[in-house]
């Protein structure tokens, strides 16, 4: 089976615990590693806010780019995300608070998404690769109007 990068698959993975989980969020995620090559993420949260760190993984293993970085991250909710598109987790700041959005997938309507809310006086997009919209962006963006 071939993937273009219009089929190619990703993972995430998350956790929330009584304790820290950090460690859990670390392997979890790199578990999932082998779904996608590309962009690598990781972001928990505690009393002091979120601690989130993005990695290209193209040519390294998923451990070796994130094992310094576990030890600068504590938190009791986290999330983690291999992605071949985009960088991931974004850091959202909106009228319901702050939090931490991944996406995997595909929505085959972006750009009509995208536009919508354009129209709307919505937002703007920050996150743009070329004329393509981030899908994570859009969908939070979406989150955001409810």
């Amino acid at each position: 089976m071939v993937f273009s990068q219009e089929y190619s698959v990703s993972g995430v993975f998350g956790v929330v615990s009584r304790e820290d989980c950090v460690a859990d969020l670390f392997y979890g995620t790199d578990y999932h590693s082998h779904f996608g090559t590309k962009r690598g993420g990781m972001a928990v949260i505690n009393g002091d806010g979120f601690s989130r760190f993005i990695h290209d993984i193209t040519n390294a293993q998923f451990k070796s780019k994130f094992e310094h970085d576990i030890g600068k991250m504590r938190g009791h909710w986290g999330i983690g995300v291999i992605s071949d598109y985009e960088d991931q987790p974004l850091l959202i700041g909106s009228r319901h608070g702050r939090y931490a959005i991944v996406t995997v997938g595909r929505v085959d309507n972006l750009s009509a998404l995208a536009e919508f809310c354009l129209s709307r006086n919505s937002t703007h997009f920050s996150e743009l690769k070329g004329n393509e919209y981030n899908q994570t962006e859009v969908v939070a963006t979406l989150i955001n109007r409810a």
